[in-house]
């Protein structure tokens, strides 16, 4: 058996859920008000921050598979993720889409290296068979 080698752990302390609530990190560098998608509070939402999270990780992994290709990833590489909130006959599930820029570099490399990063990306991981992902090189 192959012995996991934990790098890191994220840790949060939250009070009020996705209405009114407060997200703090265990060393004090993520402080955020919390508040319902769609509504006029002053906070942000889990679907952001997932969204936020998932694509600076596939950036990330993008990085990775670059160097193993021996490409060089342009320095304006960008994702836009997009965290879908949807909602079928009263049960809530989550769909999502990456749209990833890669300017300057051929479309079949720019896909190749998106394609590599969504098999090595955790998130991609953590949600492949999970929710509907489309990956769009943009």
């Amino acid at each position: 058996m192959t012995q996991r080698k934990v790098l890191y752990t994220g840790k949060t302390h939250t009070t009020g859920g996705r209405e009114n609530g407060v997200a703090r990190s265990s060393d004090g560098n993520l402080d955020i008000k919390l508040s319902a998608p769609g509504t006029t509070g002053l906070g942000t939402n889990p679907e952001q921050l997932f969204a936020a999270g998932w694509s600076a990780c596939f950036e990330g992994a993008m990085g990775l598979a670059a160097r193993k290709m021996k490409i060089a990833l342009p320095t304006d590489t960008a994702i836009d993720a997009e965290v879908d909130l949807n909602l079928v006959e009263g049960a809530y599930f989550l769909s999502a889409r990456l749209n990833v820029s890669l300017p300057g570099l051929a479309p079949d490399v720019a896909k190749a290296l998106a394609d590599a990063a969504h098999q090595t990306c955790p998130y991609s991981k953590a949600t492949r068979g999970n929710i509907d992902v489309t990956i769009n090189v943009v």
